[in-house]
Parts: structure tokens; sequence; C-alpha cells
């Protein structure tokens, strides 16, 4: 809507009607807009909620169930515009009511939706860009591959954008009252609001038996490597890294910038936050996990819609815990400064060890591009990385790594591969300023990833058997689902 409407200032609260004339008599109504007695007639309370209210006018694919019983009944929408099959939409809208079955009993109970519906607008097609936006009563999420192309892969931004019906569209930070469309809204605690989200979103579809172990894992190495290994946490804390959501998240610029040593992405940074709080809870505290911090700062300031602060996040956790001191320590240490804990003791109460990805493997850094037989790096080389210490950077061509000539991006892989990590190389390379080679010493590849430990042959504990299972929601040990 804010692409297509002026927003008008001082008519924020005035009441809205609006109607649509479809380009086709097949087209239906997608939307979290208040219905009338005519099939493409709908009001708005006021100026905000129309804005706040994505609609798709098309031939889509609608699938309806309800939640709640009696006085509580709502009902749950997914409107998918798609190319595939009927049975493409049944079984995509079987996992979906999985995963918001999971997510209610998470929070203990369902959002009270304004209109009693909740609407997922979906648009899985070869001519959309990928994405996902959480709106009051409804969400609209893309992606260009369609629902068998991708295995139902879009499921986890579907999984995301619903939690946000309670953490964020309700459970709000105090920053984002009122929200104003005429200037950047940001906020210390995106941290929380988008990185909690994060975290919950795969491990509900676990939770919710629509992934298997293994796959969870491989989720969460992604996410842990790219956190760990985020040069931007020496400079930012996760409450900074929030305030730079106007510059980062989704919006655009021309000029290029050097976010991959400035920033690590309060999405995942978030995440991997939840994961340690989660771990440490149910560590150290008997019967408690991040599920139950989660359930009082829903029934705290959720479900009133009572904005919360930093602080509150902070009191809300030593409530919890009973334990003060425990709270204060944790957001000192991890939230108000850019240290992590050590995950590999955390992650073993559950039998996962944590380890690198490529052990051994001779790494470079930074990423590779061709043009013809040109071979450039494709971005910003990192701190700490072989490339940038060697001083080598964006743009720059690679002529030479070591005894292979570099005509492809295989051909990179192909000279690495001769090689260990300490190893010293020269690299032939042009830059701005001319031809020139330079030693670089490689280093082993700083992947990481999470594994189960009985896959390396070795049995679970009693203990550790438990915890995962409290913790994962899953019943046996191997990687099948379920």
């Amino acid at each position: 809507m804010p692409a297509t409407l002026l927003w008008a200032e001082g008519m924020e609260g005035r009441p809205v009607e609006i109607s649509f004339e479809p380009a086709s008599p097949d087209w239906k109504a997608a939307t979290q807009l208040v219905p009338t007695d005519a099939a493409m007639a709908f009001t708005a309370p006021d100026l905000q909620y129309l804005m706040d209210s994505p609609t798709e006018l098309s031939d889509f694919d609608l699938r309806e169930w309800t939640i709640g019983e009696g006085d509580s009944e709502q009902t749950i929408r997914l409107a998918i515009h798609h190319d595939g099959t009927p049975e493409d939409a049944d079984t995509y809208a079987e996992m979906a009511k999985n995963v918001v079955d999971e997510q209610i009993k998470l929070f203990g109970e369902a959002p009270l939706f304004d209109y009693g519906t909740y609407t997922f607008i979906a648009d899985y097609l070869p001519y959309v860009s990928g994405d996902g936006m959480e709106h009051r009563n409804s969400t609209i999420i893309s992606n260009t591959k369609g629902l068998y192309e991708a295995e139902f892969g879009q499921l986890s931004t579907l999984s995301h954008e619903f939690i946000h019906a309670w953490n964020v569209e309700r459970l709000r930070p105090a920053e984002l009252e009122p929200f104003d469309f005429t200037k950047a809204n940001p906020t210390t605690t995106l941290w929380f609001a988008e990185g909690f989200t994060s975290y919950y979103a795969p491990l509900t579809i676990l939770r919710a038996g629509e992934e298997d172990v293994d796959g969870y894992l491989k989720t969460l190495s992604r996410n842990l490597s790219y956190v760990v290994n985020g040069a931007g946490r020496d400079l930012r804390s996760p409450m900074a890294m929030s305030l730079r959501a106007p510059f980062v998240d989704a919006a655009t610029a021309i000029d290029p910038d050097n976010n991959a040593n400035t920033f690590v992405s309060y999405h995942p940074y978030g995440a991997m936050i939840g994961l340690a709080l989660d771990l440490e809870l149910r560590g150290k505290f008997e019967g408690i996990s991040l599920d139950d911090y989660m359930r009082r700062l829903w029934q705290k300031f959720g479900k009133n819609e009572t904005p919360y602060t930093h602080e509150d996040l902070k009191v809300t956790l030593a409530e919890v815990t009973g334990d003060e001191a425990f709270a204060g320590d944790f957001f000192a240490n991890y939230i108000e400064t850019g240290a992590l804990p050590d995950y590999g003791p955390l992650l073993a109460q559950a039998g996962l060890e944590l380890g690198p990805a490529n052990p051994g493997k001779a790494w470079i850094g930074g990423s590779f591009e061709a043009d013809g037989p040109v071979v450039k790096i494709a971005s910003n080389t990192v701190r700490r990385t072989p490339l940038y210490e060697a001083g080598l950077d964006r743009g720059d061509e690679i002529a030479r790594i070591g005894r292979f000539d570099i005509n492809s991006t295989g051909d990179v892989d192909t000279a690495l591969s001769r090689h260990e990590p300490g190893d010293t190389v020269d690299v032939a390379y042009v830059s701005r300023t001319g031809d020139g080679t330079v030693s670089v010493t490689l280093a082993e590849d700083p992947a990481l990833k999470v594994t189960r430990k009985e896959a390396g042959d070795e049995e679970l504990s009693v203990a550790e058997k438990r915890f995962r299972e409290d913790w994962l929601g899953v019943e046996r040990n191997e990687g099948d689902a379920g």
C-alpha cells in the first residue's frame, strides 16, 4: 500500500473505505482489510491500518482452517499464487497448519486477530523477488521458485513471519510505538524482535515434524558460523547492530559499502543469542527454558500490547530465572557488548558437537567472480582473512595463485587444494595501481558445523538424550523426521 497510496499527514486517524476493480472476473482479493458485503469493497479503521494492509488481486488458490474453539475460534487463510498443482497447495497448507499449531503451543495461545482472521499472502512465481514482511493480521511472502521446485522450503519464511504475529506486531519495542511513516523508526532491540523470531522459525518447523534434526542443524551451523566469524562484532554490539536497520534492511543505495567488515545482521546474530540463552537456561535452571521467557514476555507486554524497553527485557529474564545476577551478566556480556559465549559446551549438553566444517582445508578468504577468463575478488575482503592481510580487495584481478594460472573460479579451488593451512603462496594480481605479486599466508577454513554426537559412532548419554528431546521436541536421536 505505501507504494500505491500517498501518506497524508494529519489524517492518520480517519476511517477508510476502499474498493478494487480487478482486471479479470476470476480474480479474488487476499488482504487483512475488513470485508464488507461487496466482494471487492473493504474498510480500514484508519490510514495506519490501510498502509499496513498488503492486498493481492489475482486468481490465487485459497486454503482455510480454524484455530481455537467457541468464542476464541479464528480463521487462518493461505492465499497461494503459484504455478504448481492443487496438491502442492494442499501439502503446503498442511505443513503451515502444523507450524502454526506449534507456535501457538510455544506462546500458550494465539494472538487475538482484530477481525478474527489471519491471512498468508504467498507468491511463488519466477518473476517475483524473494522476501517476507509481517503485518498486524497478515503477512506477504514470496519466492522465485515454485513449491515443488523448492521442496516446500518456503515454509521457513512462513514460519518466521507468523511468529511476528506475537513478537513485533503485539509484543513491540517501545521505540516503534507509535510507528511513524514519515521517518526512520530505529530501535536497539531488533536482536530480540527479529533475532529471537529467527531462532524460533526453524525450531518450530522441527518441533512440528516438518524438518529432521540434521536439516535443522544445517541451518544452525550456517547461522552460527556467520555470527562467530562476523568481523563487525568487534565494532558493534547486538543493540548497536539493531540501529543499523534503516541502512541495511531492504534499504537501497548506489554507493558501495563496507558492511562485510562493520555489520553482522541482527537476524542471525539475535538468533544465536537466543540459542545461547535457551541452552544456558536449560542447563542452569531446572525446568526453565527460553520458551518460558517468551511466554512471560507475551503475558506481560504482548497480550495487552504494552510496549517494552531494553530494561524490561532484562528485568523479565530475572523474574523468570529468579536470578537477577544471571540476567544482568547475560545482557552485559552478550547484548550490550559484542562478546559471544562458548557454544561448544552449551551444545554438548544436547549431545551435539561443534567443530570445523572443513578441517584441514586451506582458505584464502573472499569470494570470486569470473568475467570471461578474468577472475576478480567479488566483494570487500574481511579483516583477519588472508586476502585482507595481504592488502588485496574488491575488484582486484587474481592472475595466479602459487603455480596455477587463474582463468576461472574453479581454478581458485584447484590452486588451494594443493596447499595446507599455514602455507605461504605468491599471488599475482592486477589492481587499480597496476600489476603486482604478494605473499599470502593461507588459513584454515573457519566455517563451523554442528553435528550429532552419535553420527560419529558415539552413544548419547541419558542426560544428553533427555536434554535434546526437551529442547528440540524430538524423541528419536537419528536424523529422521519426527
